[in-house]
């Protein structure tokens, strides 16, 4: 496996994955991006979106993450995620939910500062509802 390289993702909870991987997609603040063996060093900011992992062989898996950090060394890619929830776990009442608290979020916002990340937050959770068709 020449081109396969160490990944990790990890939640505050747990390792969600770790092992070797072909590529995997991150939803990096600047936009996505397609992390493969030896990529350059990269430190980036997470924003809410699916995260998805090419395995040897053919395989995915998806994840939604949201917040958080991925960091690319020679050692591999490493996602640390304040949210992650695998897609096979994330379900339609979840996301709503997300996008009401979301939506209360930007009303309540003390300052425009809070009011734009909030809303920030709420558009993207909006973009991964749509993406999903939940």
């Amino acid at each position: 496996m020449p081109n396969a390289f160490k990944f990790e993702l990890v939640s505050p909870e747990r390792l969600l994955v770790s092992g070797d991987v072909e590529q995997v997609v991150v939803p990096g603040a600047e936009g996505e991006m397609t992390v493969l063996a030896h990529h350059a060093p990269l430190l980036t900011t997470l924003r809410p979106g699916l995260l998805d992992i090419g395995y040897p062989g053919g395989e995915h898996k998806r994840y939604f993450v949201r917040g958080g950090f991925a960091e690319v060394s020679p050692a591999g890619l490493i996602v640390l995620a304040e949210t992650a929830i695998d897609l096979i776990e994330l379900d339609s009442a979840q996301l709503n939910q997300a996008i009401k608290d979301s939506e209360e979020d930007v009303a309540d916002a003390a300052d425009d500062s809070a009011r734009d990340r909030a809303q920030t937050k709420l558009d993207h959770l909006r973009q991964v509802q749509s993406t999903l068709n939940l």
